[in-house]
């Protein structure tokens, strides 16, 4: 049985809890610094995001496990997580400053990521060069697509959809009960 899918999650977790908190007051710094405050963020979005960013962790988890490795996802989370330590650290020092998860980076999130590795190792699927650039990619687009879903306002579009479900079924029950009056 592997052990990697679950020491790179729980990493993953005790990392991204940092994050969550932190998040927020390094977006706000990127927003007065570039002076595009779309890039803003606050606590409730940011645990969404990382929320969203984790479900698809643990489908990897649960990917990598069943196929002993094998699965193309968990591959990429594996390589792209021990990437994005390198992300903080040089976030940290491009910014001058303290930035989102920078603190848990090298001693939580780096070794869950290389346990995770070596275990691919050991079994006999080391990971190659084209998935490590591809994990640092996929990675990167699952933190920006659920990034971005979190900015939007879905209350309207799901108002919408309820109206409309709600005057379709009114109209079924007109319709139908209407013809023989």
């Amino acid at each position: 049985m592997m052990r990697g899918p679950g020491v790179l999650f729980a990493s993953w977790v005790l990392h991204d809890i940092e994050e969550a908190l932190t998040f927020p007051s390094t977006t706000e710094h990127l927003a007065e610094l570039t002076g595009i405050d779309v890039l803003r963020m606050n606590t409730k979005q940011s645990a969404a995001a990382i929320g969203l960013v984790g479900a698809v962790l643990a489908c990897a988890g649960v990917r990598g496990a069943k196929t002993h490795g094998a699965s193309p996802l968990y591959r990429y989370a594996v390589a792209g997580l021990e990437g994005h330590v390198f992300t903080h650290l040089v976030a940290s020092v491009l910014l001058r400053r303290y930035t989102a998860g920078v603190i848990t980076a090298v001693p939580v999130m780096w070794p869950g990521a290389a346990f995770a590795r070596r275990e691919l190792a050991a079994v006999g699927r080391p990971l190659d060069n084209a998935e490590w650039r591809r994990g640092g990619m996929v990675m990167a687009a699952v933190a920006l697509s659920a990034h971005c879903a979190v900015r939007v306002d879905w209350s309207p579009r799901i108002r919408s959809r309820r109206s409309n479900r709600t005057s379709r079924s009114r109209a079924r029950r007109s319709s139908a009960g209407g013809g023989a009056g």
